[in-house]
């Protein structure tokens, strides 16, 4: 099933362990490593194509993820013509994709590279978010840059806090794309300095605690 230009509706999957960590198959024979994807059937939608591919090639059913974001249109990638078999040559250009960002709540053990007879990949593993892609074929790694970036600002955050503070003080989350997070600090705040650290108080309140304490002496 292709369009009137030549591409095949196809979907893309992300999927993300509890780290933020993306799944990565490695290409059954083959040295390359890419992620999850597929062809949409006729009278499918791009979701329900997308559950099934995650099924068939990774063997999760629905209830093993979430689904996190999508991409807002079709990205797009030729296929050299070296790809293509003779007689699909001046019809099928390459794939258009709808990009799926899912999170895994099942475990580990649910994946399945042997869900059916006709296996994707013959390993996998877990990567971090921005993949090396000079190990995916060349002309797929433009689409692979778009959807990570696209879909970037919708991961999760699983620990807001930075790793220093304690219950006494809270951060509160700012735009992905702005400013750093912002911490409000609450009536009697503790805090434990980084490791090799040191507080310098502000001078101008040092000043004012000891003229308050001056005017106060006994």
């Amino acid at each position: 099933m292709l369009d009137r230009d030549g591409f095949r509706p196809n979907v893309g999957i992300i999927l993300l362990n509890q780290k933020n960590q993306v799944f990565w198959g490695k290409r059954i024979r083959t040295h390359s490593w890419q992620f999850p994807q597929g062809g949409i059937d006729r009278g499918e939608t791009p979701e329900q194509a997308m559950f099934r591919e995650l099924h068939e090639e990774v063997g999760l059913a629905p209830e093993h993820v979430r689904i996190v974001a999508r991409t807002r249109d079709w990205l797009r990638y030729e296929v050299p013509d070296r790809y293509i078999r003779r007689d699909a040559r001046g019809h099928y250009k390459g794939q258009k994709q709808i990009w799926y960002l899912l999170q895994l709540i099942g475990h580990d053990w649910d994946l399945n590279l042997r869900a059916t007879n006709h296996p994707e990949f013959d390993a996998w593993r877990w990567n971090d978010y921005w993949v090396p892609l000079d190990v995916v074929v060349e002309f797929k790694r433009g689409v692979y840059e778009m959807a990570l970036t696209e879909l970037a600002r919708f991961l999760p955050r699983h620990d807001h806090r930075n790793r220093y503070l304690r219950s006494g003080m809270r951060v509160r989350d700012q735009d992905h794309d702005g400013p750093e997070h912002a911490m409000d600090h609450m009536p009697g705040a503790s805090f434990e300095l980084p490791p090799g650290a040191t507080f310098e108080p502000d001078p101008q309140a040092a000043l004012n605690t000891q003229a308050h304490e001056d005017k106060h002496a006994p």
